[in-house]
């Protein structure tokens, strides 16, 4: 069978690749997690034309056959509209619009938000690389009456939800209520996300660990007493995460992902 053509489909290197026909029907998919092929017919033609376009795209043991039986976190993911899915959000989704559309305040105003746009992309990239080891983000994610939530992110050790502060190539200092960033003016970032966590847990019906993300910090500080919420760093972040004990198995993870990536879950 000619005319195969594979496409991909989520963020690069995580999402599925995509068999569809000329006409744009899918006829297969490569699910590049599990390694296994799904072929909708049991025509063996088309399984070989199959195998024959993903053959550049497969490596270790894979399999292939019929698709799975989908869990109940799959079938609410395939009713969810397309509006409704915070998933595809990418970090600063919501800077990034306002930047692009024009953001009042002036010219200062503009720069503090690209300072903080950078921040943001700088952790939440280091975040999407997690998504190969079983782990989910979703960015941007909306508590009305506190704002937005940076990043929510899920995986074995459970779930984070993690504040993004741009530290702008200087020291930080971060207690028990406040956070000092050179000599501006402290903020209340680490009680601003111990609301956000107790938010996303009552929300969530899970354990969720308030986090603060320092990027591009020259030194950061850390009260003793701070035990309640965890300090990150790029570019260790990844590295101090995957250290983290596993507490959900990868069902659960997927359940939790699915119910975060719901828009009316939070606005509700």
């Amino acid at each position: 069978m000619r005319g195969l053509k594979v496409l991909p489909s989520g963020r690069p290197g995580r999402g599925r690749l995509y068999v569809n026909r000329p006409d744009g029907q899918a006829v297969a998919w490569y699910d590049r997690q599990t390694n296994r092929i799904s072929v909708l017919s049991d025509d063996h033609d088309l399984r070989a034309a199959v195998l024959a376009a993903l053959r550049p795209y497969l490596g270790g043991d894979w399999s292939i056959g019929p698709p799975p039986v989908p869990t109940a976190a799959e079938l609410r993911r395939l009713h969810l509209p397309p509006d409704d899915d915070l998933a595809p959000n990418r970090p600063g989704e919501t800077l990034l619009g306002e930047l692009e559309y024009g953001a009042a305040g002036g010219g200062r105003n503009r720069h503090r938000m690209r300072r903080h746009l950078l921040a943001l992309q700088c952790t939440g990239a280091e975040l999407d690389l997690l998504e190969a080891a079983d782990w989910r983000v979703v960015h941007d994610v909306p508590l009305p009456g506190l704002g937005l939530l940076d990043h929510l992110l899920i995986g074995p050790p459970g779930v984070l939800a993690l504040r993004t502060v741009p530290a702008r190539r200087q020291r930080a200092h971060v207690g028990d209520l406040l956070l000092a960033v050179g000599r501006a003016t402290p903020t209340s970032d680490p009680r601003w996300i111990r609301r956000a966590a107790a938010r996303a847990a009552r929300v969530l019906a899970s354990p969720v660990t308030p986090a603060l993300s320092l990027a591009d910090a020259t030194r950061v500080e850390v009260a003793p007493t701070l035990r309640d919420v965890l300090v990150l760093q790029p570019p260790i972040l990844t590295a101090t995460l995957r250290a983290v004990p596993a507490t959900l198995k990868p069902p659960d993870v997927e359940a939790l992902f699915t119910l975060a990536r719901t828009t009316t879950t939070w606005t509700d």
